[in-house]
């Protein structure tokens, strides 16, 4: 697979993720659900105009923004990009 950009942007009690393309985004999907800090994720959305994917990743006991970020940072298909605040 090639590498593919993700961005996260804090969301409160989650982070929103947008992955370029639907299928990077279900793949990056069932790569996180082995990971037993990610619990579970808002659906899939298309964005409009793009090619882009988002979804949300709620926080929990396990999950900090911290740690999801340094999850998604060690998937070597991923290049993990910062939006804006």
């Amino acid at each position: 697979m090639n590498a593919f950009n993700v961005w996260i942007r804090s969301a409160g009690n989650a982070s929103r993720v947008r992955v370029e393309g639907n299928q990077n985004a279900q793949w990056l999907l069932g790569q996180l659900s082995q990971s037993f800090v990610f619990k579970s994720s808002e659906p899939v959305r298309q964005v409009k105009a793009t090619l882009c994917c988002t979804f949300d990743v709620p926080y929990g006991s396990q999950t900090t923004r911290f740690s999801f970020e340094r999850l998604l940072a060690a998937i070597p298909e991923v290049t993990l990009m910062r939006e804006s605040e």
